[in-house]
């Protein structure tokens, strides 16, 4: 199933359109989370310490009152941190923290000198979009020093929820509940390294509405084909990778090998330094890149393919032809130095498909790195609207953007990826399975996902994080496909 993702403002729709549900949202959050909590006071010696629950002077602490009270009712008795004014807290939060105090409760104003059991963060919500400083500041530095398990509500106080970045401190969670559907800033950028394992409470909602969606293979399950017992090589196409020019011959030799086994039925390189054979894959077809070019149903152009005037020269024949083309590192940095070839990838009438990274992604749109990375999705959007083109941009939750403005993150893989030649095997991987007749979107999908659950593959059997290579994801990215196409298509 592929999980829907929802920016703040159809969130607050939803919410707008529940608002007399009863039990209402708020009852619904912090029973859902008051659910995940006492999962994680089984789990381990925490139990035996009282929980310990922050609460902030919004609708994010309404919801931490709610746990609190359902918490007390199975004889947890947590300790509740709560520094605001209750008669400015909003109506459903201001109700919340006087069903507390009916049922015996209490709060905190300074943050407990006894050890805490379990934290729970109810501080701050998806309307944060500023640094938390003062006295919030310091008890979330407090709540990660001390070690324990924290449980984030919603989304850990601090992280934006629509760009996940971390711009002050944020809170670090062992687990996250969060409520409705998932955020951007949950599965992107910093999000990942703070939010923890993800348990999405629907509030028992029937959302009607999606901004984005998480990538899973349900979203390309229907190209998850068994082969035909009569077919031959002819079926599954032909992909040609130009690039390869001296010092990079590597590049193309990963982004062919990976085409390779990744089922293309045929895969010629186009070299710009021409060695004789891949003697590691003597089944690849080295040639001349013209050559190559004409005999392809599938283009890709980039790995290795450096930034001289024989590589612009070849860019803009690619560009040319008719055919799905795949365009990544080095043609993009191309793109950006020349208008005329950045106008001929926008007006294309086959497929194109761009996977840059951040610092790709900013000199194609003529800003920082840094900017990019603030605002993943925003920049990932604009690219495909500016060249009309398929869009992954790379890194931690890699977004994809088709050119109708459609978007996906996604969330396998692992900082094993940071590797050199990385990008030049998820080149391959698209270039494959775009031969062998995926649709545009669900090939770009499905090369993403695959690559990274090829990462993660490679880390359960003690290959990486550190240390891992590029051309050791290939076998297992192969490996995954196979098994997906029994077990899922098949």
């Amino acid at each position: 199933m592929s999980l829907p993702i929802l920016q703040a403002a159809a969130l607050r729709a939803i919410e707008a359109d529940n608002a007399t549900v009863i039990p209402s949202l708020m009852e619904r959050a912090g029973a859902a989370a008051a659910r995940v909590a006492r999962e994680m006071l089984a789990e381990t010696e925490i139990g035996r310490h009282p929980p310990l629950i922050a609460a902030g002077p919004g609708n994010n602490g309404g919801d931490a009152f709610v746990v609190a009270r359902l918490l007390k009712e199975t004889k947890h008795n947590p300790h509740v941190l709560f520094a605001g004014d209750p008669n400015l807290l909003p109506g459903a939060a201001r109700r919340a923290h006087a069903a507390w105090l009916a049922a015996g409760g209490t709060c905190l104003r300074n943050f407990p000198a006894t050890e805490p059991g379990l934290i729970i963060d109810g501080l701050f919500g998806i309307g944060l979009t500023r640094p938390i400083n003062g006295a919030y500041a310091d008890w979330i530095e407090r709540m990660n020093a001390c070690g324990r398990p924290v449980l984030a509500l919603d989304v850990p106080s601090g992280l934006n929820s629509a760009t996940g970045q971390a711009t002050g401190p944020i809170v670090r969670a062992r687990r996250t509940a969060t409520f409705i559907a998932l955020k951007p800033g949950l599965l992107t950028a910093d999000g990942p390294d703070y939010c923890g394992q993800i348990t999405l409470c629907d509030l028992a909602l029937k959302i009607d509405i999606k901004d984005g969606e998480q990538v899973t293979p349900a979203l390309f399950q229907h190209c998850l084909l068994p082969r035909r017992r009569n077919s031959h090589k002819g079926s599954y196409g032909g992909v040609t990778i130009i690039g390869g020019a001296t010092g990079m011959v590597g590049a193309a030799l990963l982004a062919g090998r990976a085409a390779l086994r990744m089922g293309a039925g045929r895969v010629y390189l186009g070299m710009l330094e021409n060695p004789l054979v891949d003697h590691g894959q003597p089944e690849l077809m080295l040639r001349s890149p013209t050559e190559a070019m004409h005999a392809a149903t599938v283009l890709a152009i980039g790995p290795g393919l450096g930034q001289s005037l024989p590589a612009g020269e070849l860019l803009g024949q690619a560009l040319a032809c008719n055919l799905p083309l795949v365009l990544d590192a080095d043609s993009l940095n191309l793109l950006t130095q020349s208008p005329l070839l950045l106008r001929k990838a926008t007006v294309r009438p086959a497929p194109t498909f761009i996977t840059p990274h951040p610092a790709e992604a900013a000199r194609l749109l003529a800003c920082s790195t840094e900017e990019v990375q603030a605002d993943r999705l925003a920049a990932a959007l604009e690219l495909a609207r500016r060249l009309r083109v398929y869009v992954a941009l790379k890194g931690c939750g890699t977004i994809i953007v088709a050119p109708d403005a459609r978007w996906f993150i996604n969330t396998t893989g692992n900082p094993g990826l940071a590797t050199a030649g990385s990008g030049d095997v998820l080149t391959g991987m698209l270039s494959a399975l775009l031969a062998q007749g995926w649709p545009p979107l669900e090939a770009l999908l499905g090369a993403v996902h695959l690559h990274g659950a090829a990462a993660n593959a490679c880390v359960a059997t003690g290959l990486g994080p550190v240390g891992l290579t590029a051309g050791e994801l290939i076998d297992p990215a192969r490996q995954i496909l196979n098994d997906w196409i029994i077990s899922i298509g098949g």
